[in-house]
């Protein structure tokens, strides 16, 4: 099958994804844009899973200061090189999480920092709420898991719904940047100022 240049450069403003690799999605995929995104997408989190283990050692300081200047953050954001760093996109990535930090306030960047008394705490809480709205015994447990995992949601900055696109994790923004810039990255840890707190 015939893929014409039209189709190529549409799918790659699509996805973001390289002239050859988005010819080969749509000769698989027999011209189908649909199928086409659908393999690249698949393609970026496998190439993204095996870029995880190396080393980012690399990256910035980013700076965001809300409208007002009463709100603002600090975020390390790690990559594999310098060059990487200093790009637009990778640039991009940093001030789209330094958004989402002063925006949704999450407390620690993955679930695994959380301390586990305040998991604890949590759990009491919910299964005392469970209780009080007359929830049977038996289901308990999985009535407080289910409210952990929303808490999950909420303070943990990875796991968040994306400000700009509540469809996607701020994890699956950090994969899709992977896959698109070709190096691992990592956010370090960041710090949310708020005047008079």
């Amino acid at each position: 099958m015939e893929i014409n240049a039209k189709t190529v450069k549409e799918l790659r403003e699509m996805t973001g994804a390289g002239m050859m690799d988005c010819k080969k999605a749509l000769t698989d995929s027999e011209g189908n844009i649909e199928k086409a995104v659908a393999h690249l997408r698949e393609q970026g989190l496998a190439k993204a899973a095996k870029k995880a283990s190396r080393a980012a050692d690399e990256g910035l300081i980013f700076s965001y200061i809300h409208p007002g200047n009463k709100l603002g953050v600090l975020i390390e954001i790690n990559c594999e090189t310098d060059f990487v760093a200093r790009t637009d996109d990778f640039q991009a990535l940093a001030k789209d999480i330094a958004m989402q930090v002063a925006a949704a306030n999450p407390i620690v960047v993955e679930r695994s920092q959380l301390d586990q008394n305040l998991i604890e705490k949590e759990s009491e809480i919910y299964r005392a709420q469970a209780l009080n709205e007359g929830k049977p015994e038996k289901i308990l447990d999985k009535i407080v898991s289910g409210r952990l995992e929303k808490y999950y949601q909420e303070v943990v900055l990875l796991e968040q719904p994306f400000i700009k696109d509540q469809d996607m994790t701020v994890k699956d923004l950090i994969t899709n940047a992977v896959s698109k810039i070709g190096e691992n990255i990592v956010v370090k840890r960041f710090t949310r100022y708020r005047l008079g707190e």
